[in-house]
């Protein structure tokens, strides 16, 4: 550990790490690839129970995942009809429903948009999968909608984009409308892919906006993976805290754009100047209602591995922010002192705190390196054995 590091009380360590959760996304368990072709992995879940099960073994190793975000149509295809299903796994496995993800990408008739679709009665459609998913949430207890739309178009002159932009308030106005009171809604926003001329919520401003009209249940959602390279994503954060419009992330790391690759394995330190941002808002007496969630394709490395490495990581982030001295570093704000100011910054970034997290963990009853605990468990060669086996019976059937 460094000086900084051994100076600061183990209470403020367990105290920052006791606060934290993280939510973990189903789909990152499933098979899934890119647009040409899936790659398949034998330990990959393929039916919810077996979703559920990976979530609990992530949070038996890590203690800070206790809810599994879900997707409407691939884990609930029959709607409200599988509820029960869900609510029975929830007690076999000691994890709650996360948010609720509406599904208006994959059925053919959203290939021109679907809140914004120019035909009215495709709309309608879209907005009845909306009210749909609310009211899953509403019978799993879970508080957050989590609204990502493919909507946009190609080609310039094809879609009238201000039509559009009043489809979209329309809708949303409606879905907030049926919201539970301790329900949100929170809008994603994306700039491009799978539309590449426009797309219809293509950034924080344009979320915000439409949040706004939605109504006060409805708050911005940050997918990290969603911006331009260049964007400065904390500066983004910054202003959804101070504007009270910051609802959640889909936390996920990228080179380019939307890359889906875990979390910090690409540029940690952004990552935690966001986690700054939030701890600076908290220390200055904002009230915050962030929800912190994972959105990953884990393609290539084995999905637990890969979850445990993303959760693990997000908590060291956290806690580096978490130890920043905030005052120390006001005073050199406020006397314009840059390398004094820089230096501390990044002084709490480079600070080793896994022997603070390692030592949370112990104290917890939690395995040191959860890592290290899912190799030595033998879970992944288990359930690739039980699975394997089973996906190549269907494989052989089919």
């Amino acid at each position: 550990m460094t000086k900084y590091a051994e100076s600061a009380t183990f209470d403020l360590v367990c105290k920052a790490l006791d606060s934290f959760q993280i939510e973990i996304p189903s789909w990152g368990f499933a098979n899934t690839g890119t647009r040409f072709g899936k790659f398949v992995q034998a330990a990959a879940a393929s039916t919810i129970e077996e979703k559920f099960a990976d979530a609990a073994e992530v949070n038996r190793l890590t203690g800070v995942t206790p809810t599994l975000a879900l997707h409407v149509l691939w884990d609930l295809p029959r709607g409200l009809a599988d509820v029960p299903a869900v609510q029975k796994l929830e007690r076999r496995f000691g994890i709650r429903s996360g948010s609720i993800n509406p599904n208006l990408f994959q059925d053919q008739q959203y290939k021109h948009g679907s809140l914004c679709n120019p035909a009215a009665e495709i709309r309608e459609q879209a907005v009845a999968h909306m009210l749909d998913s609310i009211e899953i949430g509403k019978a799993l207890g879970s508080r957050d909608i989590s609204l990502w739309l493919a909507d946009g178009s190609n080609y310039p002159g094809t879609q009238s984009i201000r039509k559009r932009i009043g489809w979209l308030e329309d809708a949303l106005r409606v879905c907030h409308d049926h919201l539970a009171p301790d329900q949100r809604l929170l809008v994603e926003y994306k700039p491009f892919e799978p539309a590449f001329y426009h797309t219809d919520i293509a950034d924080w401003g344009m979320s915000a906006h439409l949040s706004r009209t939605a109504g006060p249940q409805a708050r911005v959602l940050v997918d990290t993976g969603h911006h331009y390279v260049a964007q400065n994503i904390e500066q983004i954060v910054a202003w959804l805290l101070h504007t009270g419009m910051l609802g959640g992330f889909h936390f996920n790391d990228r080179r380019y754009a939307d890359d889906d690759l875990t979390l910090g394995s690409i540029d940690p330190y952004q990552i935690f100047r966001i986690f700054h941002e939030i701890h600076a808002a908290a220390a200055d007496g904002l009230t915050l209602d962030v929800a912190y969630m994972i959105d990953q394709s884990h393609n290539l490395k084995g999905k637990m591995e890969a979850m445990v490495q993303t959760v693990v990581m997000a908590q060291e982030l956290y806690l580096k922010a978490a130890l920043l001295d905030r005052e120390r570093l006001a005073t050199y704000q406020k006397a314009c002192d840059l390398v004094a100011a820089e230096e501390h910054f990044r002084g709490a970034f480079w600070n080793d705190v896994r022997p603070l997290t390692r030592a949370w963990r112990e104290a917890r009853g939690l395995p040191a390196d959860p890592l290290q605990a899912l190799h030595e468990s033998g879970y992944v060669e288990r359930v690739e054995a039980e699975r394997g086996s089973r996906h190549a019976a269907v494989s052989s059937y089919a």
